[in-house]
């Protein structure tokens, strides 16, 4: 009962709602035009947003209301499943010139979202299962990284260097919570990129399987030098956020959802958001983002289980690299890498992880909260 178990941390969870209920209202202002134009339905993406946020908000509901140490156990089951749909989603047909999405039915699913989070509760899992043996290089560090680097590799072929690399950014932050050996994981880290940048650097000379990162980086070094195609998202994208000013244009008000800028619903919600709600409207929310960042990491930080801690730090460090990504990518700050904003964005497969991560975090929450009103009890 919620008596003898605690009570979930009540702001994290009113933040998750007030976050999922703006981005189904921006979903709606960015994908109305598009919406309408292609499917003679206005509310068409809207729909399935809602669909998703319901199915995603029940889960977390359940989640919530499960111990976390009854969860724990299912790690390793769930991150190879995630594996399989890797491999398997290998064997698909190209969509946009990428192999990331299963079809089910009108609706698509995306493994790398949820081997991202996998990942974390698959590591924290296993770090705080090894104890002081962390510390080892063969016995630590080495098995994590080689598990890391294998998914990796999947996650690239699709190809996707965006998830690829929040994949391993979450990776490397639960590792080095974990207490490994930093002299061991930074000369580690320092070959592994080395390999890798010269993998690439390979594949872009004389192959064209990346062609489309060397797209993104000039397109971001001068996206005037092509405007009409590899620089034309990044131009209309600034325009947007141009075009909002102090004070935006006003919900519904944006001009650049109207067929100019693409994916308005996807990656560049943001510029949306920015055009709309003007620099006060998006600066506010970005504070309310943080906020609901830190209170996730504080549901970890209280925590006594070291298990818990890392999880709290993986999945703030998935929320805060996806999100910086997105908005570093939408604001020519860093080249685009096609990464959509967490709650905020369309998409199934990234609201269903990103509710999953929440309902554990509040589930650790109920934890902290029965062990503080115990200790409280008895002082």
């Amino acid at each position: 009962t919620t008596r003898h178990r605690g009570t979930p941390d009540f702001i994290l969870l009113v933040l998750t709602f007030l976050l999922v209920g703006f981005g189904v209202v921006m979903v709606f202002s960015a994908s109305s035009a598009t919406s309408a134009y292609h499917f003679n339905d206005p509310f068409y993406y809207t729909k399935r947003q809602i669909m998703w946020a319901v199915l995603g908000i029940a889960v977390m509901l359940l989640l919530m209301n499960i111990p976390y140490r009854k969860l724990r156990p299912l790690a390793f089951p769930a991150f190879a499943i995630v594996i399989v749909l890797l491999v398997l989603v290998l064997m698909r047909d190209p969509i946009y010139g990428s192999r990331r999405w299963f079809s089910i039915g009108p609706f698509g699913l995306q493994p790398s979202e949820f081997a991202k989070l996998g990942i974390i509760l698959y590591f924290a899992h296993l770090i705080s299962k090894k104890g002081e043996k962390v510390r080892d290089f063969q016995k630590g560090l080495l098995p994590l990284l080689i598990i890391a680097a294998i998914t990796a590799g999947l996650i690239m072929m699709q190809p996707d260097f965006g998830a690829t690399a929040i994949f391993l950014c979450c990776a490397m932050a639960v590792i080095i919570a974990g207490g490994v050996n930093l002299k061991h994981f930074f000369a580690v880290s320092l070959a592994g990129g080395s390999l890798a940048a010269a993998f690439i650097s390979f594949n872009l000379l004389f192959s064209d399987r990346f062609e489309y990162i060397k797209f993104r980086v000039t397109s971001f070094l001068d996206p005037w030098q092509d405007p009409y195609n590899t620089g034309y998202n990044l131009i209309h994208s600034l325009l947007a956020f141009g075009h909002g000013g102090t004070f935006g244009a006003g919900i519904g008000q944006s001009i650049q959802k109207l067929h100019y800028l693409p994916f308005t619903h996807n990656d560049f919600i943001l510029p949306v958001i920015g055009e709309e709600l003007g620099f006060i409207g998006l600066v506010t929310f970005l504070l309310i983002y943080l906020f609901f960042l830190w209170r996730a990491l504080l549901i970890g930080l209280r925590s006594k289980d070291q298990y818990c801690t890392l999880v709290a730090v993986g999945i703030v460090t998935l929320f805060g690299t996806q999100s910086i990504i997105n908005f570093g990518g939408v604001t020519g700050s860093i080249p685009i890498s096609g990464v959509t904003f967490p709650f905020i964005s369309y998409g199934g497969s990234s609201l269903l992880s990103s509710m999953i991560s929440v309902g554990i975090l509040l589930s650790i929450s109920r934890e902290n909260n029965r062990l503080e009103k115990e200790k409280n009890s008895t002082n």
